[in-house]
């Protein structure tokens, strides 16, 4: 019982610290994500017997549920802030990241992983699924402002754009890998099932449901409320409601939710675009997944120091930076073409693949639906690369996107 209180006091602390963790990140320039990982670590060197144990590896079903709620929460408050209007022109650079880099970061990463890494195919496919994503809940720091803002930034706009629409753009690759992993036990499979299933059926129900929600919800609050003042509403926690109901009922009818909670708020935020409750929206899901953010962190943080790195070796190592520094780079850098926006846009939205709880949700995912041979070997590895990826792009972010926007502030990018 005094553990259980030990706990509710340090999640108390931990939260509340977040209401000034923005400011103080603005102030030095340091993401508040490496702070939190740092204050995870700290605490379980000393309290971890009186704290849960973070190792995901020991508790995968729970880190399924965690990692997956702030994800959604993170797509849907993503989403939300996005001014520009989706079209095949106004969202080229992000299309491209999600189809050519993505397939290309997929591909060469699950090579490497194969050959360096003498991992076995289905291990090696799942290693380049899980950390293709650019991670929408550590990325914040190269993101877009809250709705409406104003400001103009292609780099901002793509990341933003990238990280909403990847976790859910991945996931086929996730069952592939897993579907391999089936071969590999035995199991009787069908290609033809993972292609009309898996990667078809899933993604367009998910986009086709997220749209008809997004317009319903729009319908609701914008047009619906005006006759009816009794439906008129400034609460914010209809945007954590809405996510939560269009991510359960998307899975419910077989799709893929990430993709759904996207569309639905990318369409609800073209319903009415100016109107000011957007903002309310956006502002209440953003506290939110910052409250649990801070928690995951230092879950994360004590996880480093309780087991998850115990398989390290020089090649994972080497391999992550590999993924962080050439491989993601050059993938993004060659999706590029033909493209005309300039170069420094160009190096950043390559360099800022910033990876995080969308790559331990994908992992922890996989390995409850089948077991597969490299399992602790994989979350060294992960586990490695989103460490480096936290320090490395935390406290370079804030000086490169100070950077772009003093060497190009007059940046002409659609609405």
């Amino acid at each position: 019982m005094h553990n259980y209180f030990l706990l509710i006091t340090l999640i108390g602390l931990v939260a509340l610290s977040m209401a000034w963790m923005p400011a103080i990140s603005e102030r030095t320039g340091i993401s508040y994500a490496i702070i939190y990982l740092l204050g995870g670590v700290v605490l379980y060197l000393f309290f971890s017997k009186y704290l849960p144990d973070p190792d995901p590896a020991n508790n995968k079903e729970i880190t399924v549920h965690l990692t997956e709620m702030v994800v959604i929460i993170s797509i849907m408050g993503t989403g939300i802030k996005i001014d520009r209007r989706f079209s095949w022109k106004n969202w080229a650079v992000p299309l491209r990241l999600i189809s050519i880099a993505m397939l290309l970061c997929i591909s060469v990463s699950g090579l490497v992983g194969y050959t360096l890494l003498n991992l076995d195919l289905a291990s090696a496919l799942l290693l380049g699924a899980v950390l293709a994503p650019t991670d929408p809940v550590l990325a914040s720091d190269v993101q877009v402002g809250p709705p409406n803002e104003g400001k103009k930034s292609e780099t901002k706009f793509s990341l933003t754009a990238e990280a909403g629409m990847n976790d859910g753009m991945a996931f086929p690759f996730t069952w592939l890998a897993i579907t391999l992993a089936l071969i590999a036990n035995g199991e009787p499979v069908n290609f033809v099932n993972w292609v009309g299933y898996y990667f078809f059926y899933k993604i367009i129900a998910g986009i086709a449901i997220g749209a008809l929600c997004g317009k319903a919800a729009g319908f609701l609050l914008f047009r619906v409320s005006k006759k009816f003042r009794i439906l008129q509403t400034n609460d914010g926690f209809v945007a954590l409601a809405l996510t939560l109901l269009v991510y359960g009922g998307t899975e419910l009818l077989h799709a893929y939710g990430f993709i759904a909670v996207f569309v639905c708020a990318i369409t609800l935020r073209h319903s009415e675009k100016g109107h000011e409750y957007h903002e309310e929206l956006h502002s209440f899901i953003d506290q939110t997944e910052r409250l649990l953010v801070a928690v995951l962190l230092v879950l994360f943080g004590g996880s480093l120091v309780n087991g998850v790195l115990d398989a390290l070796t020089w090649k994972m190592v080497l391999f992550s930076f590999l993924f962080l520094f050439i491989i993601r780079p050059l993938a993004v850098y060659a999706s590029y073409f033909p493209s005309t926006f300039h170069y420094k846009e160009k190096l950043a939205i390559s360099f800022f693949g910033i990876r995080g709880m969308g790559s331990v949700f994908y992992l922890a995912f996989a390995f409850g639906e089948i077991g597969f041979k490299y399992e602790e070997e994989l979350w060294s590895v992960v586990a490695f690369t989103i460490l480096i990826s936290v320090f490395i792009h935390g406290i370079t972010a804030t000086p490169i996107m100070k950077h772009l926007s003093d060497v190009l502030p007059d940046e002409k990018v659609p609405e």
